[in-house]
């Protein structure tokens, strides 16, 4: 299916990329579990770690049409994917600005392996666009950002950066995880190439862990380039449950936007809670900006207890809602950042962006919300 047409975005998850039975005309996408291929009268030298078999180029054209780019490739991991991006575009003597608050993981890659490239690098001060202009060099090659943010839900105005970054002639690339294409699509705002953990809500079900790569065919080319030699390609098993996940993606996610949004309202009128973190909330310091730039607020919130409730104890107390180092499946889980996403940051560190020791970071499921509501008072209760 031409992933050019102007499909509906349910009709995209589930057609668009799909690999057709030719034999036996099943309705769902064959895989080809081969390593190899054979190699002479082909029109492609298929081989896995060259991102080009059947089910990795499908899956592929699906996920360049959700995020309304010429093209994707797919990873082993959202770190693979973010690495090989950076590392594509940055060389010796290069400088990246980052925002301030970014995912634990990013922030570490940057700090433990950029000196050792001689890749020079900057964290904003803040979020506004003003701190970006500031950080900007005359050997700056990426802008990279991720909004909403994790694990507070902070927002980047996108068309701010994408504007700055064309001015300058800088690569923009953002951490599109925790929205989503289904809540946001940062090429309409100007952005380069959008990154994801495909573990998180295009897998959806908590069982895959992989990565991907939106962007033109340009910018996709390069950083294949360097992919084929990091090796970080995905197996087609892996691949093909991702297919088979996104095509419910679309109706997941907006059940889990609808009640990320019931439970960010309770457990602001909540008299045990101290603090809040949704965009979709009238008291997030960015509602206009969510407003403006994405179509749903998303399934991830963050709260802090009050102070004296424990949140350790609080989470031991959970009976439907999952203690889990993960996010953005069908079930609704929690985690404390500051031993999970966030533990290789420094407690100095942490505390720069923010993020306390009893934060929790709530990743909403499907659930009924009246559930999920039932349980966090029974696990407060027991305190």
């Amino acid at each position: 299916m031409d992933s050019k047409n102007k499909y509906g975005i349910n009709t995209i998850c589930t057609h668009v990329g799909e690999l057709k039975d030719e034999q036996f005309k099943g309705a769902v996408s064959p895989i080809y579990l081969s390593s190899s291929y054979q190699f002479y009268d082909v029109d492609v030298k298929r081989y896995p770690r060259y991102f080009n078999t059947p089910n990795q180029e499908a899956l592929s054209k699906k996920i360049a049409a959700l995020e309304k780019t010429e093209n994707a490739l797919i990873f082993g991991s959202g770190m693979a994917a973010i690495s090989t991006s950076l590392m594509a575009f940055l060389h010796k003597g290069d400088h990246v600005v980052l925002q301030e608050t970014l995912y634990g993981g990013t922030y570490n890659l940057v700090v433990e392996e950029f000196d050792k490239f001689g890749i020079e690098y900057t964290f904003t001060d803040s979020l506004e666009i003003e701190d970006f202009k500031k950080a900007i060099r005359s050997n700056t090659k990426v802008i990279f950002i991720e909004t909403p943010s994790n694990p507070l839900l902070k927002l980047v105005d996108i068309k701010a950066v994408a504007d700055l970054a064309k001015e300058h002639g800088i690569v923009t690339m953002i951490d599109n995880t925790f929205a989503s294409p289904i809540n946001q699509t940062p090429i309409d705002f100007g952005i380069d190439i959008m990154i994801h953990s495909a573990t998180k809500y295009m897998g959806g079900h908590s069982d895959i862990l992989a990565g991907a790569v939106a962007a033109s065919n340009e910018h996709i080319d390069k950083i294949w380039n360097i992919a084929k030699n990091f090796g970080g390609s995905l197996s087609d098993f892996t691949v093909w449950m991702l297919e088979r996940s996104i095509k419910t993606m679309n109706l997941r996610v907006k059940c889990q936007n609808e009640n990320a949004l019931k439970m960010a309202n309770y457990l602001e009128q909540n008299p045990n809670v101290d603090k809040v973190y949704y965009p979709g909330l009238v008291s997030h310091e960015n509602y206009e900006l969510a407003k403006a730039q994405m179509k749903g607020f998303g399934g991830m919130l963050s709260f802090e207890l009050k102070e004296g409730i424990d949140s350790m104890e609080f989470q031991r107390n959970l009976q439907l809602i999952k203690p889990s180092m993960s996010l953005a499946g069908v079930e609704s889980t929690l985690l404390s950042p500051s031993q999970t996403s966030h533990a290789l940051l420094s407690p100095e560190e942490r505390a720069k962006q923010g993020i306390k020791d009893g934060l929790i970071r709530f990743s909403v499921g499907i659930e009924e919300f009246e559930d999920l509501i039932a349980d966090i008072e029974q696990a407060i209760e027991k305190i």
